[in-house]
């Protein structure tokens, strides 16, 4: 075909192309559905999805490549709402995309409708082929929701209300209060919550506004309260008017206990506090048989569940009589125990050093900490919190193979509220068997509360004790005895050291995490532990595991001579739950009123201790008997008076560098004096309400106590161990039953005892050093502690300084030796700058101030001889030089008679040496009051420095005034 024909047939597609594009086609499509949202008090309506109307005769992308003319036919021009009484209108935002929006045309009520539905269509801007009008959509319906505003608030449906309640009862329900809201929405239409405003009555009000009294009320104490009760809808919004609430008591004779207190304070140090003394139990004249009366006091919240003494476990186990040889394997964080570091603890319970351990946490404990031979009769104790665990084993100790193998040789776990006890022996003649496995089912294993366990291995027997009560295993299995084999063993608390997975006891090795996991752990333990301790040798008494476990506070009963005739009583073993039963009413009010609260502890935990009273009461007539409500009521424990403890001494002193270097040292703190104060208000005299300007006095009073702990801690370098150490008489240390662990760092001392022990002890601390020469001071800290750290002491900073004695040089001239203290000025000297001697230690060796002074004088004296002499030779050999030169003169005078020799420094150095005369006495007299021999051998060391350059000045200006008189004539 040629290239016009196909030009101009190309040109006719197009046109007829873009002839079609200008016919309106097609109608406009849009969604079938749309939903939306609009506020009362906007006009804008969200709909979903968007509003927008599309057409197939809109131009294509690519049509003004071919220069075709964009009509109106694509393009929307309106929507329309169809519905009667529709105050939304539909508006178009761009007609190209077709794009449009629905808003409001009124303000909307929600509380007058909720939502609206009604139909809407959109057209384009085109005409028909046929000429006719815009085409239209099909109708889509629209449904849109109304959100409501907080614009109402709640208002009561009455004006006031009122009840009536008989005295000494306890109501669920004394009535009901009503509020209402006109918003429309549920969230703020609806009241959520009611609030009594009046303060300081015994009524609470629920969600639901139902009105209940707190406590018991009595007619005598007040006959009817008035409160005032206000409402709140979900939307926080506040009854416009509160409303009044009028509550009558009505009396009546209640069954029950009076004449008690709710809240019970007890002052540490009192002894014994009566909770009840004037309770007794009304019966309304009810025909009454029998009483039993219990009384709980709830501690579980106070440290392992009751208050006891925060020292630490090794020193309660010697405190309860407990056997040498205990190892701890969770110590408090120290320099010398320092692997339970990465451990959180749980510090709300007043420094009882509790361990917590998430499933991901365990501790490996290092060599040589248990040198437990299981052999040997061995004791395992633990305080554990643990609730209901997964099926996966827990393990709370655990020891196994360190490499090659994954034996455990002996472990204590948790399993499916189980406590299980692993023993694997050495294999033994004739026994291919032995017992390996102890179980233990007790509820106290996961019941969430804390639990002493005592396991007393005596192999092949193995006793549990739980709360200082006796358990049997049951079951039993056997296994094979591990073989003999030369793989060092890993102590772990935790977890369970392993260093495969797939072998016996495995489970999936968790990694290492910076709270102290490691890995190849496994079997990890979720839970508190607290007072891990094991010990060799067999359970010598029970007594021991009470001790370890008795409460310091609990219910105590003192009946006197005849008061508890007639009367059953019974006490569990940690003295938290009494019971009394008796058929004479009288006598068990005299039983209860005789209930003291005890705390032994001299710094008891401060809190609260709930008390609860439960009874029940017996009758002739069965059905009719009276019911006794429950007491509840707590006994507060106050906060002990603070104990301050001073350490005073010595805390600078000199000694020699012999007594360094001696086998018996230095001793760090001879005087050392150890008190405890606390401070008491002390109340005026007399009203002192009348007079304002009285005010409260302080009072300090000494008291005595233990402490548990002290620390003496090297401040600077580190103690190198080739040169020098701190020492102790340990033959005297274990007579007292204190322990001992010293490092590089220091020395700490544990073990509870007086104070007055452990000055007798911390006495007995000495220094040595063996290589004293390049000493000159040494700097310690000491700190001490009781309760495990809850009160310290001031820290005590003690400096020792080294005197060395230096040995007599022989001079040259011999005309004077230079003083040991002093400073010479061509010799070499000891420098004693640094040393404190202002308060020398009645032993050391120090000259007096006068010697210094006297010495200072002498040395002076002899530096001026010694500086004369030698001005006068100087002067005479130059006098010599000039004689000679004169002699060569053609003049040859004999004029050795008639020779002036002018020397004007001789008047200067008279004038000199009387001035510095008189300032050395004025510093001779300033160091004569400051005492101090390190001053003074300064200052004459910086006079004879300057009295140097003084010198070497007039020399020069000697050279400079001397005349010529070689050609002199007279």
């Amino acid at each position: 075909m040629p290239a016009p024909a196909a030009r101009l047939l190309l040109a006719a597609l197009l046109c007829g192309a873009a002839a079609a594009a200008r016919v309106n086609k097609h109608k406009p499509w849009i969604e079938t559905t749309y939903h939306g949202i609009v506020t009362e008090n906007d006009n804008t309506v969200l709909l979903d999805p968007p509003l927008i109307a599309l057409d197939k005769d809109a131009p294509l992308r690519f049509a003004e490549s071919f220069e075709v003319t964009v009509t109106k036919e694509g393009e929307i021009c309106g929507f329309k709402i169809h519905g009667q009484n529709v105050p939304f209108e539909a508006v178009v935002v761009d007609k190209s995309t077709g794009e449009g929006i629905i808003r409001s045309k009124e303000k909307l009520d929600c509380e007058l409708q909720k939502d609206y539905t009604f139909t809407i269509q959109a057209y384009d801007c085109g005409k028909g082929p046929d000429g006719a009008n815009a085409k239209k959509s099909h109708k889509a319906t629209v449904h849109i929701q109304v959100n409501d505003v907080n614009e109402y608030a709640p208002v009561f449906k009455d004006k006031s209300y009122k009840a009536t309640v008989m005295e000494g009862r306890r109501y669920d329900n004394i009535l009901k209060v009503e509020a209402v809201d006109a918003d429309c929405s549920p969230q703020f239409s609806q009241i959520c919550s009611y609030e009594i405003v009046t303060p300081d009555v015994p009524f609470a009000i629920d969600k639901d506004g139902y009105i209940k009294n707190t406590e018991k009320l009595s007619y005598g104490k007040e006959h009817q309260y008035k409160l005032t009760v206000t409402a709140y809808d979900c939307g926080k919004k506040r009854a416009a008017e509160d409303v009044l609430v009028k509550i009558s008591i009505k009396p009546t004779c209640k069954p029950g206990w009076q004449g008690w207190s709710k809240r019970i304070e007890y002052e540490p140090g009192t002894g014994s506090l009566a909770l009840f003394p004037g309770m007794h139990l009304e019966t309304c004249d009810e025909p009454i048989t029998s009483v039993e009366a219990t009384v709980e006091l709830e501690t579980n919240h106070i440290g392992k569940g009751c208050d006891r003494d925060t020292y630490s476990e090794k020193s309660i186990h010697r405190l309860c009589g407990a056997a040498a040889g205990t190892a701890e394997l969770l110590p408090p964080p120290s320099s010398a125990a320092n692997w339970t570091v990465g451990l959180p603890t749980d510090n709300g319970h007043d420094s009882d050093q509790v361990f917590e351990f998430n499933g991901t946490q365990a501790v490996r404990v290092p060599d040589g900490v248990v040198t437990v031979s299981l052999q040997e009769p061995f004791m395992i104790s633990v305080w554990m919190r643990h609730g209901p665990g997964t099926k996966e084993k827990e393990t709370i100790l655990c020891n196994s193979d360190k490499t090659d193998m994954n034996r455990h040789h002996y472990s204590l776990y948790v399993h499916n509220c189980r406590l299980v006890f692993l023993l694997r022996q050495e294999p033994s003649p004739g026994k291919s068997f032995q017992p390996a496995e102890f179980h233990w089912k007790l509820n106290q294993v996961c019941d969430k509360e804390w639990h002493h366990y005592v396991v007393n291995v005596e192999f092949p027997a193995v006793s549990l004790y739980v709360d200082g009560v006796s358990y049997d295993p049951f079951p039993v299995t056997e296994d094979y005895p591990l073989h003999p084999s030369k793989i060092e063993t890993q102590l772990v608390v935790g977890a369970c050291w392993q260093e495969y997975t797939g072998n016996e006891n495995d489970n999936e090795t968790v990694p290492e995490t910076s709270a102290g996991g490691e890995l190849h752990m496994a079997q990890f333990f979720r839970g508190n532990l607290a007072g891990l301790m094991i010990r060799s040798g067999k359970l010598e008494n029970k007594k021991v595991i009470d001790c370890l476990y008795t409460c310091k506070e609990g219910l105590d009963l003192q009946m006197a001579d005849g008061v508890g005739k007639g009367v059953k009583i019974h006490m569990n073993p940690s003295q938290s739950v009494l019971s009394i039963e008796g058929d004479d009413i009288d006598r068990v009010d005299k039983a209860m009123q005789h209930i003291s609260y005890l705390n032994s502890r001299q710094f008891p935990t401060p809190g609260i201790r709930r008390l609860k009273i439960s009874s029940t009461v017996r009758c002739f007539n069965e059905e009719a008997c009276v019911s006794i409500p429950s007491v509840e009521g707590y006994v507060m424990v106050l906060q002990p008076e603070e104990p301050k403890i001073s350490l005073s001494g010595i805390n600078h002193f000199a000694r020699s560098a012999s007594e360094f270097e001696s086998s018996e040292g230095v001793s760090l703190f001879p005087e050392l004096r150890i008190i405890s104060t606390i401070t008491r208000e002390v109340e005026p005299e007399g009203d002192g309400d009348e007079d304002p300007t009285v005010q409260e006095s302080l009072v300090s009073e000494e008291i005595m106590h233990n402490l548990d702990m002290c620390e003496v801690t090297v401040l600077g370098e580190e103690l190198n161990q080739e040169q020098e150490s701190l020492e102790i008489d340990m033959t005297r240390l274990q007579q007292k039953g204190i322990e001992m662990s010293s490092s590089n760092l220091g020395m700490i001392i544990t073990g509870v005892d007086t104070m007055a022990n452990y000055e007798e002890v911390l006495h007995l601390i000495r220094y040595r050093n063996w290589h004293s020469a390049s000493l000159f001071d040494r700097k310690f800290k000491l700190l001490c502690s009781e309760l495990n750290g809850r009160y310290v002491s001031n820290e005590f900073r003690v400096e020792v300084n080294v005197i060395h004695t230096a040995s007599p040089v022989e001079h040259a001239n011999h005309i004077a030796a230079q003083p040991q203290f002093i400073h010479p000025v061509h010799h070499s000297f000891v420098d004693l700058s640094g040393h404190n001697l202002a308060n020398p230690h009645p032993f050391s060796v120090v000259p007096s101030t006068a010697t210094v002074v006297i010495v200072v004088c002498v040395s002076f004296l002899v530096f001026m001889i010694i500086l004369g002499v030698f001005r006068i030779r100087a002067a005479h050999q130059r006098t010599m030089r000039d004689q000679d030169t004169g002699k060569e003169n053609e003049m040859d005078w004999d004029d050795s008679a008639l020779t002036i020799t002018v020397n004007p420094m001789e008047t200067y150095e008279d004038q000199h040496s009387s001035e510095e005369e008189e300032e050395e006495e004025e510093e001779e007299s300033e160091d004569g009051e400051e005492d101090d021999i390190t001053s003074a051998e300064s200052e004459s060391s910086e006079e004879e420095e300057g009295e140097q350059e003084e010198d070497q000045q007039n020399v020069n200006r000697q050279q400079q005034l001397e005349w010529d008189d070689s050609t002199l004539s007279y």
